[in-house]
């Protein structure tokens, strides 16, 4: 895809049936393809929207700096694909401290998956599309995400975060800016066997990683492994 709107399948084919969204007191939950046909308030349709053509765009896309072949996100085209992919936004009244909503964001992602197989459970994506933060500096979205990420990893998910001014380099090609969103968002999805150079940098997130998956690590993975413990 190469701009324009994002198209999502319509239901059916090799969509996955999911719990339906919708939110709690904390966050408001849409799937994409509720996104896409407006069914969103009008006030928070045009950052979803931008969001959702974003990701419908550069990560499922190749990128001439990306340093790999393939799609920037491997995950996202699968996840519209199969109706797996939603986003979300605070509840009015959150204030300032967003945490109670990031946690909010992680039952979500519990109370979806609950019922979907191994494979889609990978699949799921949400994404907590934050339009009030600061577009010219990504301190507090980075702080943020940070102080979640414990928790996440130790529940076995992975939050990333999004921003214009991103300075995350790529893991292929270090003057790649991978993270670089049109609006702050924090991603979420399932902690998978190839997300060790993500927390090769935390000996507690290493130590998360390495009871979840240690027996099953492929030579790659291993070598990674090593590279991180030999100096």
């Amino acid at each position: 895809m190469s701009g324009g709107e994002v198209t999502i399948p319509p239901v059916g084919g090799d969509q996955v049936t999911s719990p339906p969204t919708g939110g709690d007191e904390r966050i408001h939950v849409w799937s994409a393809a509720e996104v896409a046909r407006g069914e969103v308030p009008a006030r928070h349709l045009p950052h979803l929207r931008e969001v959702l053509d974003w990701s419908g765009d550069f990560l499922v896309s190749g990128h001439p700096e990306l340093g790999r072949g393939g799609p920037v996100c491997p995950y996202t085209q699968p996840s519209l694909r199969k109706g797996l992919f939603h986003l979300a936004v605070p509840a009015d009244g959150q204030g300032e401290d967003l945490s109670a909503a990031v946690g909010s964001l992680r039952a979500w992602h519990e109370r979806i998956s609950a019922d979907l197989d191994d494979d889609s459970r990978e699949l799921l994506t949400l994404l907590l599309v934050l339009p009030r933060f600061d577009r010219t500096d990504s301190a507090e979205l980075d702080e943020l995400q940070r102080k979640a990420k414990d928790e996440f990893v130790a529940d076995g998910l992975m939050i990333g975060q999004f921003h214009p001014v991103c300075d995350e380099p790529g893991l292929w090609n270090t003057a790649f800016r991978p993270l670089r969103a049109p609006v702050p968002l924090l991603a979420v999805r399932k902690l998978l066997l190839f997300d060790l150079p993500f927390l090769l940098t935390d000996d507690t997130h290493l130590d998360h990683y390495l009871k979840r998956f240690a027996p099953d690590l492929p030579a790659r993975v291993r070598g990674q492994l090593v590279s991180r413990l030999v100096p």
